[in-house]
């Protein structure tokens, strides 16, 4: 079903504006934040807010775990996960997707093929669906496939990790962790003791690995960091290398040395939720967090926002520059992540008082709609040929 760009004026809401809850109306006319008289919506009860720019999300990986007989084709993985964002005010999202020696739907082929389908499906998409690298570091034997890869398809977002040592210990702790591990990726125990071992013995050429991946990063305009610094070595290391960005770390002394030479650090949303233990809500209140990403929670980022508003950590406005302002400008994109004149009109429509997702307008197109929300849109869609799933 098409989604055609709305030409309406929001009326009655509470909106997030020049860094502030207030009471006024959003105009939305040809995808983009207008002004002037246009037919209304009276959305009273509801707070209007930027779209959420998501950073770092799994929603592919999880639709893509399980037995390989049980898994979606790409295609059919990535509109569930443009369904999902929608449904969550995730307007732009990062999809995450590994790069690693561990084969399966982990290896280089099967990303390629995720970027592929990616391109095709975004003719069709609700949301903006962006694809972002997770480069496992000891891949060096596949350095100028991963370098063609990134050009090829323009990918404008990596994040390192290093799963060589976890991976050691599984392959140590005993025949079923094994098994486990192998079968996830599609392989004999054999053939993933054989990859564990090749990747062991290039160990020592990481190093000059990451610096050209660093070096052709930079010269391409490609954003990148690691996920998971365990120590602030770690992610001195990182800094060093041009490998900016701090996903997740997984101590605070690699989120203050990040804070300390001026590196973004993004914090897990679910933290904040309590649906996952951890040190987020410490590291905010401690000024060691930029941005909220959802991981494998898309809807956790709305849910935080919320939370941290809530248990007085920081105000809503702040709180929700967290899932939008603030990532959009780490993304470099202009024309989001704020309700300005001319921006892009992504938009979150929130229920004030079950604070939860009924609308979320993408480029001014209705891609969501439920509940009070649809009652409310209800009249404009019937005239205007207003289309949401």
């Amino acid at each position: 079903m098409p989604h055609y760009p709305a030409r309406l004026r929001l009326t009655g809401a509470t909106i997030l504006r020049d860094g502030a809850l207030q009471r006024r109306s959003v105009a939305v006319e040809d995808g983009r934040i207008s002004k002037g008289p246009l037919p209304e919506v009276d959305l009273t009860g509801f707070y209007i807010l930027p779209g959420i720019v998501d950073l770092h999300g799994c929603a592919l990986t999880r639709q893509l775990a399980g037995p390989p007989a049980a898994r979606p084709r790409l295609a059919e993985a990535l509109r569930i996960c443009d369904g999902i964002a929608a449904r969550n005010g995730i307007t732009t999202g990062w999809l995450a997707h590994d790069w690693s020696w561990e084969g399966g739907i982990h290896a280089p082929e099967h990303c390629d093929a995720f970027l592929r389908a990616l391109e095709a499906y975004r003719t069709i998409a609700m949301t903006d669906l962006q694809a972002q690298i997770l480069c496992e570091v000891n891949t060096v034997d596949s350095q100028d496939y991963l370098l063609a890869t990134v050009r090829r398809h323009a990918v404008g977002s990596v994040l390192f990790r290093n799963e060589l040592e976890s991976a050691r210990q599984m392959a140590e702790a005993g025949l079923a962790a094994l098994s486990h591990h192998a079968h996830g990726s599609g392989r004999s125990i054999d053939a993933h003791l054989a990859a564990l071992e090749r990747a062991e013995a290039r160990r020592r050429d990481v190093p000059r690995h990451l610096c050209r991946l660093s070096e052709a990063f930079d010269a391409l305009g490609v954003v990148y960091g690691s996920r998971g610094d365990s120590d602030g070595e770690t992610r001195e290391y990182y800094t060093q290398i041009g490998a900016k960005v701090c996903a997740l770390p997984q101590r605070r002394a690699a989120a203050a040395l990040a804070r300390a030479v001026g590196d973004p650090i993004l914090l897990s949303a679910s933290e904040v939720t309590g649906s996952k233990p951890g040190q987020t809500p410490d590291l905010l209140r401690a000024g060691l967090g930029d941005a909220l990403v959802s991981g494998e929670e898309p809807g956790a980022l709305v849910q935080a926002a919320f939370r941290l508003a809530s248990e007085g950590i920081m105000d809503l406005p702040k709180a929700w520059e967290a899932v939008s302002a603030r990532p959009a400008a780490l993304a470099r994109l202009t024309d989001r992540g704020i309700i300005d004149y001319d921006r892009r009109a992504d938009l979150v429509i929130v229920h004030a008082g079950r604070r939860s997702v009924e609308a979320t307008l993408v480029g001014g197109r209705l891609v969501w709609v439920t509940g009070e929300a649809a009652e409310r849109f209800a009249p404009a869609r019937a005239t205007s040929g207003l289309a949401a799933e």
